[in-house]
């Protein structure tokens, strides 16, 4: 192996311990909380009575059951926005005066707290998968469509205008320029929007009922479980950060990717 790739190798084994380090820290700050007895269990239980409990949970409980219907809720949530998401952005960046009349209420579509859409969700459409996944849909639109708009205003206008030189128009140009130019930004909103989209699917289980983590949390809180609540956040931290951290090595490749595009073209 040559030194530069030695060199990588070795910033990306380095790259995960700030966090690692921090996670640590905050552990035994929590560890040492609950061991003073300062704060009583019902309220804070010690960590490794909530590691108990995740473990049980997840070998004898159907935690990892009620976890992967929430995934799915977040996924399909997600992806739905996605499909909504791309064809605006690119109309919101090809058509200036469509971006001037949409763009506003677009915008305002996110001043309403998803608390407050779950009711009339519940409403129209009644209990279950769809009115949560609709409303996964409706917190993580907004967040990919600016991100994917952002990225498309940040393309190299020089790679574009050669590609125009070249023959490229309409759907080829936006199929073999804009869209793997545009990867990056599409990654980062995804990687945004799941995050939001795992917080939507458990506040409308919570809301409009559902067989996912939601539902669990709404039980845990009625019968004050504390160290339950607290193992299943623990499990939903632990969702939302694997993802994040696939979508960002999928992002950070295709940057590369992108780099390296855009050297050939120049």
């Amino acid at each position: 192996m040559s030194p530069s790739a030695a060199g990588r190798v070795s910033a990306r084994l380095r790259a995960p311990l700030p966090a690692l380090t921090l996670g640590l820290v905050l552990v035994g700050l929590w560890w040492a909380v609950s061991a003073s007895q300062a704060v009583p269990a019902v309220f804070l239980p010690s960590p490794s009575g909530v590691a108990r409990r995740l473990w049980l949970a997840l070998t004898q409980g159907g935690l990892a059951g009620y976890a992967w219907v929430t995934m799915r809720e977040a996924l399909l949530g997600c992806l739905t926005a996605t499909c909504l998401s791309l064809p605006l952005a690119w109309g919101l960046f090809h058509w200036p005066r469509f971006s001037r009349t949409v763009l506003p209420y677009v915008a305002a579509s996110q001043a309403v707290p998803a608390i407050a859409i779950a009711p009339l969700l519940v409403l129209w459409i009644g209990y279950g998968t769809v009115p949560v996944v609709l409303l996964c849909t409706l917190m993580v639109f907004f967040p990919i469509t600016v991100t994917v708009l952002l990225g498309l205003r940040g393309l190299d206008t020089d790679v574009l205008d050669a590609a125009r030189l070249d023959g490229a128009h309409g759907m080829s140009m936006i199929m073999r320029m804009e869209l793997p130019m545009a990867l990056p930004a599409i990654l980062s909103g995804l990687r945004t929007g799941f995050t939001l989209s795992v917080t939507g699917a458990v506040v409308g289980e919570m809301t409009m009922g559902g067989q996912g983590l939601g539902m669990v949390l709404a039980h845990q809180r009625d019968a004050v479980d504390t160290a339950g609540l607290f193992s299943t956040i623990v499990l939903l931290c632990a969702m939302a950060m694997a993802i994040h951290w696939c979508l960002h090595e999928a992002e950070r490749r295709s940057r590369v990717v992108d780099a390296m595009r855009g050297r050939r073209a120049t």
